[in-house]
């Protein structure tokens, strides 16, 4: 039997015995040849046989898999992600954590500008005017105590009236502006703590706040919760007297031996609202300090209740100076219910109690008072009297930052519209007041004392373009003219060259400021030598009526200012140009910290939006509790 070939062909691969002798010999001559014949032995045969010949196939090496749950990735794929991440971390990561890790010196903020050198000349002035027992600290060397037994009259007022500050060239404590000008203080510090501290004028300041305000407890029963007087002044003086008081004697704060009465009032819309809005800003001002911010709020509560008792009829009340020849000529009130608003917001901001902003945002109150009435330009005018501008951008400035809708959204919409015509009023292209040739503008149309309407608006514009930086809005429209917020600085630092040196006399009306300034104040402290001898009531005019410099440089004390056609008498008898005036330094200083640019480079902002509402409670309700869990 023979052996089958199932697959077909022979076993045995037929050669011819020529062709393998030839081979060899080719084979030494030429192995190249040798192997075309072997690959062309392997064309001729199948497949199978070729792979008996060749053998198995290598096998393939597989690859390896790594479940990653949500998806399977090669190994090799993910050797290749972690090295590109350690690569990654090398070259970028490692070089960031090294210069992190390296100190840097922390920037310095920019050099003091010509504002804050002003500016702490500005504040020596309260130095100046301080009453009573002053502290060895004080800073001006030609001031001693004074006043010290001032309110010895007022048997209601324990440890009588000794403190406080004087008015102005005169030793007479007029409570009225003393309060707006610590308000004013107050409202900055608040806004511009940042700038006071770049400065190192925060403690200064607060300092001098705190002086005043100390003063304003003692000036009614602070401690109680309800009270039927507040004093309005101490001392006195009759337009062209013959007897001995403030105004007909020259004399040193410190050589007074004239009576000094104290003046109380019965009734005080005006002066009552002011002093609880001073000491309610004043409570925001020092709230770092608990025990004594609760007390100023405290007082304030107090004499806001009494200021405002009998204010829900419509019967017009009396103001504070209504028949008083000691008040009537110098600082008369011509009305209150700008003070009610003002005196109300504060108060909100102070406490956070509804009932104020309820007030404050009246519309009955707002139509009282004409808020919205463009017309009556004066009342465009921020000043001690009319605090209604002020009371507008508080209220807008609750509205820009807040929002908080009904039921306050349309007054203060109201009051917002008002301060953007207010603001449209300082630019001289739109008339609404006159200019000096210089660039003053004329707030008080021309009358004495000038400056201290400038500052204290020019404050209010300065503030009104950061409070539009500080929610990133460009501007307002005036009519269908487009005004941007470096307009509104620009007005604002014009006027305040103009006081430090850019007007046509170049000179400085800040005492002390630059190379010329006024040398001859209408101040009785600075003109009268500190020699050891004490004047009379009648020795000092020698030194009142005489054209020598004052021996006492009254450094920081901004003047009257200069009439309308820029002209400046530098006499002590042109007291409407050359006396200097609490309420004039308090509008300067706030003016000056807003328009500085020192500080703003150490991360400073605009202004401080929050701690004006630190007490202020959430004005949505808050969300209620989720419902009690389902049980079966």
């Amino acid at each position: 039997m023979y052996t089958a070939n199932h697959w077909g062909g022979s076993f045995e691969i037929a050669t011819d015995g020529a062709s393998e002798d030839d081979d060899s010999r080719n084979m030494d001559l030429d192995p190249g040849a040798v192997s075309a014949r072997q690959q062309q032995l392997r064309h001729e045969l199948d497949e199978t046989q070729q792979g008996w010949l060749l053998g198995p196939p290598a096998a393939k090496k597989k690859n390896r898999h790594v479940d990653l749950g949500c998806v399977i990735v090669k190994r090799k794929v993910l050797w290749w992600a972690f090295w590109c991440l350690v690569a990654g971390f090398v070259l970028v990561g490692l070089p960031i954590i090294i210069s992190k890790s390296i100190p840097r010196k922390i920037p310095r903020p920019p050099p003091p500008d010509q504002y804050a050198e002003a500016l702490r000349k500005a504040l020596l002035f309260f130095n100046a005017q301080k009453s009573g027992r002053l502290p060895r600290s004080n800073g001006v060397p030609w001031r001693g105590n004074s006043g010290l037994k001032d309110g010895s009259d007022a048997t209601d007022v324990k440890g009588g009236l000794v403190g406080g500050y004087y008015d102005a060239g005169d030793n007479i404590k007029f409570h009225f502006p003393m309060a707006f000008s610590m308000t004013l203080l107050s409202w900055s510090v608040i806004e511009y703590s940042a700038k006071y501290k770049a400065v190192g004028e925060y403690d200064h300041v607060r300092e001098l706040i705190k002086w005043g305000t100390d003063y304003l407890l003692r000036t009614f029963n602070s401690s109680a919760s309800s009270v039927g007087h507040v004093n309005a002044q101490v001392g006195a003086a009759k337009i062209k007297g013959k007897t001995p008081d403030d105004h007909y004697c020259w004399n040193r704060p410190e050589d007074m031996a004239y009576p000094r009465p104290t003046l109380s009032v019965t009734t005080a819309p005006d002066l009552g609202a002011e002093i609880a809005a001073a000491l309610a800003a004043a409570s925001i001002a020092f709230r770092d300090d608990a025990a004594y911010s609760t007390k100023l709020a405290h007082g304030a509560a107090t004499v806001y209740e009494f200021a405002t008792r009998d204010s829900s009829s419509n019967h017009h009340q009396a103001t504070y100076s209504s028949n008083r020849p000691e008040i009537e000529p110098f600082y008369n009130s011509t009305g209150y219910l700008d003070e009610h608003i003002w005196s109300s917001t504060w108060m909100y901001y102070a406490t956070g109690n509804s009932s104020y902003i309820a007030t404050a945002t009246s519309r009955e109150l707002a139509a009282r008072v004409s808020a919205f009435d463009d017309d009556i330009l004066d009342f465009s005018v921020f000043s001690w009297d009319n605090k209604l501008p002020g009371a507008s951008l508080l209220l807008s400035r609750m509205r820009k930052f807040l929002n908080p809708g009904y039921p306050y959204e349309e007054t203060l919409a109201g009051y917002h519209k008002a301060t953007e015509l207010d603001m449209c009023k300082c630019f001289r292209r739109f008339a609404a007041f006159n200019f000096t040739s210089g660039g003053l503008a004329l707030f008080n149309h021309g009358r004495g004392q000038p400056l201290q309407y400038v500052v204290a608006n020019s404050f209010l514009a300065a503030l009104y373009a950061d409070y539009m930086e500080a929610v990133n809005v460009p501007g307002w429209y005036c009519g269908p003219n487009f005004m941007t917020t470096n307009d509104l600085r620009e007005f604002a630092t014009s006027q305040l060259n103009y006081i430090l040196g850019d007007n046509p006399r170049k000179m400085s009306y800040v005492v002390g400021f630059g190379s010329r300034y006024p040398r001859r104040v209408h101040h009785r402290g600075a003109s009268t030598p500190r020699n050891g001898v004490r004047y009379s009531c009648t020795d000092g005019y020698r030194w009142r009526d005489s054209k020598a410099a004052d021996p006492n440089v009254i450094t920081g004390a901004m003047v009257g200012g200069p009439d309308r056609r820029d002209r400046f008498n530098d006499s002590r008898m042109a007291f409407g140009q050359t006396e200097p005036t609490l309420v004039g330094n308090a509008g300067l200083v706030a003016a000056l910290v807003a328009i500085t640019s020192s500080g703003r480079g150490a991360g400073v902002g605009a202004v401080d939006k929050n701690s004006m509402f630190s007490a202020v409670p959430p004005l949505f309700p808050a969300t209620p509790p989720p419902p009690p869990a389902w049980k079966p």
